[in-house]
């Protein structure tokens, strides 16, 4: 069981931009995880992030969700993606000042396997509906973790006030 987290980087933005990335990341860790408050300019109702690992874009990402809306339950899966599908849905046709939040585990990043991380995304919006996601997935190549690129899925930006942190985990 992880005993410390130690903060790698944040990234807190005071303006919009496309995509956020965590590059050079240290080996000195057991697990990572990432820490995500985030909102989009997407008009619609709906936008996930995109997680690329290592700034790879091939189809070699897998996933398998749960998700629920209070009203509803469901679940799916995909192979041969082109990024890992974060699902934290607020947009600018959210509630103001409402951010979804998500949160990445990443276990043995440094390992020279397959890469599973599993994620929790929720997506609160002053409504009668909230959307929860919980996703198991993978990214298929081998090499250790160096660096994790987010870009909003369908908008075009994440907007100010979007929070990304990344955490290192050791064991003692």
């Amino acid at each position: 069981m992880p005993s410390t987290y130690q903060l790698i980087s944040s990234n807190v933005l005071t303006t919009t931009a496309a995509s956020v990335t965590f590059s050079a990341i240290p080996s000195t860790y057991t697990d990572l995880v990432l820490r995500i408050s985030a909102k989009t300019d997407r008009a619609n109702a709906n936008d996930g992030i995109k997680l690329l690992v290592n700034g790879s874009s091939a189809s070699v990402y897998g996933e398998r969700n749960v998700n629920g809306n209070g009203a509803t339950a469901g679940s799916n899966g995909n192979a041969n993606l082109a990024y890992g599908a974060l699902r934290s849905g607020a947009t600018g046709a959210s509630t103001a000042n409402v951010f979804s939040s998500t949160e990445v585990y990443l276990p043995n990043y440094n390992d020279a396997t397959i890469h599973p991380f599993g994620s929790i995304q929720v997506q609160e919006d002053n409504s009668t509906t909230a959307r929860i996601f919980a996703t198991a997935s993978t990214f298929n190549t081998s090499g250790a973790i160096t660096s994790l690129t987010l870009n909003p899925e369908t908008g075009p930006n994440f907007v100010s006030g979007s929070s990304f942190y990344l955490y290192g985990i050791k064991n003692s």
